[in-house]
């Protein structure tokens, strides 16, 4: 256990280059041509649009040997069958004219390697989507990412790295060995960056998972992979928070330590590819630090969160997958809030807090008293009421089997607050009513001008039940508590994304952009309004897109 290579201040072998490939998948049976097929479309301003079509594919998810067809399970969960498509939409409704940049939308694509299909949601290989936006009219695209980890399981028809809950199978003893020996120093870890997509301050944007060499750059324009992020410094480590903090002007991230059980906090300048550590955190309790799939920061502060929900080296070693997969649940460790200044990397505030789990911190801001000094932090989660089976509720035969049927775990927006007094405990309470959402939500985005200052608005996935997974677009007032809901029946829409008006003054002044998944194999796009939350224009696509998870906005230039 001790010699594991997981710690954050250890070197690993850096992976070498490799430039976007236009070889087709030899896995995939069907590959749409751009431009096959004209329709036409008047707008409400009788503008003739001219629309390339794609022929609609026949959509499958092979599943251990047996073929399910998109007729059988929803388009949300079955892998897209063509590598790559782009074209035109037709756009009903009115799309605003200051909308001008690319959406891109990263996540799971493929879950199959011929008749092997994947057990989890977070394991299949990443497919980017582009949205572009020009003038009223919207073009799209997809690709897959060329990850080393796809371009094996193409070449080699079967499983090269370890995947979320997948380990390749072994032929031999011997071959074990290399594999747990690869796992020690990261070779054999997937760099299948299926998780985010960034713009880093430089204008550069890279699709990121939780393992460090899963960081690929991509061209906004073509969704083309261009290369590996390599990170130049000498911090080593294996895995990173999945969501960085990115601005125009930094990149904060936390580099787990599994060894000596604690984080790094880390920044980046734009342009760099160097890390330089701003402090450290010890962790308080558990065997090993808690999950940072995410985390917060205010103006000032890094907030640092140690949930129980903790890395597991054993279960990381294992074939087959633990109900927890590399995680354990240890709420006999408690869990904590930790705070550090981000100009000196002092820790201002090491608070308890009651346990949680959260995939994806909301935002924070710094709560100030009647003199204006910071009394205390609020940072606010998608929290399950500290329940770990949201994790196994992921597993695709879930998904696929349970569709209708009302098992989504409940989950609020909660709210911790953490003192700076020096008291040693904080608190954790549901910033509205749960009812208010469906107690289902996840996959918030804010107005990223309101990043780490006291905001109003939220934007998130939540619950029409009975439902197996968030099915709504909902807007959230943390102010008047209350919530504002789009619903589709049968549909399954992907995290609602909201981008700014150009000189707006008012935090919901924008529109929110969500791709979502229809049950009969079709999907679209779909604008709201960011105040209103009306829906303001859909774009419908030739096929349907598989469920994704994060995307960022790319201004034009």
């Amino acid at each position: 256990m001790a010699s594991l290579a997981l710690s954050a201040t250890s070197s690993y072998a850096k992976p070498s280059l490799t430039a976007a490939s236009d070889a087709h998948d030899h896995l995939q049976k069907e590959v749409f041509v751009h431009g096959r097929g004209i329709s036409c479309q008047k707008n409400k301003k009788s503008d003739l649009i001219m629309t390339r079509v794609a022929t609609k594919p026949t959509i499958t998810v092979p599943a251990h040997g047996k073929d399910l067809t998109s007729t059988q399970v929803h388009t949300a969960w079955t892998s897209i069958r063509q590598e790559r498509w782009e074209g035109d939409l037709d756009v009903e409704g009115q799309l605003p004219l200051w909308l001008n940049g690319t959406y891109l939308r990263n996540g799971p694509g493929l879950w199959n390697i011929g008749d092997y299909g994947f057990r989890h949601l977070f394991d299949g290989y990443a497919m980017l989507v582009g949205l572009h936006f020009k003038n009223g009219r919207l073009t799209a695209g997809h690709r897959q990412i060329e990850s080393d980890a796809y371009k094996a399981a193409r070449k080699n028809k079967k499983l090269c790295y370890r995947e979320f809950s997948e380990v390749p199978k072994q032929d031999n003893f011997l071959s074990y060995v290399g594999d747990l020996a690869g796992l020690f120093s990261g070779a054999s870890l997937t760099d299948n960056a299926n998780t985010g997509v960034v713009k880093l301050g430089d204008g550069r944007v890279v699709c990121l998972t939780e393992t460090q060499k899963g960081s690929i750059i991509v061209d906004p324009e073509t969704l083309e992979t261009v290369g590996k992020f390599e990170y130049t410094d000498m911090l080593g480590g294996l895995i990173h928070s999945a969501h960085p903090i990115v601005t125009d002007s930094e990149f904060l991230t936390l580099l787990p330590d599994l060894i000596n059980p604690g984080y790094l906090v880390v920044r980046m300048e734009p342009g760099s590819n160097e890390r330089k550590v701003i402090g450290r955190v010890e962790c308080r309790g558990g065997p090993a630090p808690g999950w940072v799939h995410s985390f917060p920061v205010t103006e000032h502060y890094v907030v640092v969160p140690e949930m129980p929900l903790r890395y597991c080296a054993q279960n990381l070693l294992k074939a087959e997958p633990t109900p927890l997969y590399k995680f354990e649940w240890h709420p006999e460790s408690k869990a904590f809030m930790h705070v550090m200044c981000k100009a000196s990397g002092k820790i201002v505030a090491s608070v308890e807090v009651p346990l949680f789990v959260t995939f994806h911190f909301i935002n924070a801001y710094e709560e100030k008293d009647e003199e204006g000094r910071v009394k205390a932090i609020i940072a606010d989660c998608c929290e399950h009421n500290a329940d770990t089976t949201v994790l196994d509720k992921l597993r695709l035969q879930e998904l696929r089997s349970a569709h209708g049927k009302d098992v989504l775990p409940d989950a609020r927006i909660g709210r911790l607050t953490i003192p700076l007094d020096g008291s040693p405990k904080g608190t954790l309470e549901a910033a509205m009513d749960p009812n208010q959402h469906g107690r289902g939500l996840d996959m918030c985005s804010i107005n990223p001008a309101y990043l780490g200052q006291e905001y109003r608005y939220a934007y998130a996935c939540g619950a029409n039940r009975p439902c197996n997974f968030p099915n709504t677009l909902t807007k959230l007032d943390l102010e008047d508590k209350s919530a504002t809901t789009w619903y589709e029946e049968g549909t399954v829409p992907s995290e609602p994304f909201f981008v700014g008006r150009p000189g707006a003054t008012e935090e919901d002044d924008g529109v929110v952009i969500s791709i979502v998944s229809e049950k009969n194999g079709c999907g679209y796009a779909v604008v709201l309004d960011g105040c209103t939350f009306q829906e303001i224009a859909r774009a419908k696509f030739p096929y349907g897109l598989p469920y994704g998870l994060h995307g960022c906005w790319v201004p034009k230039k």
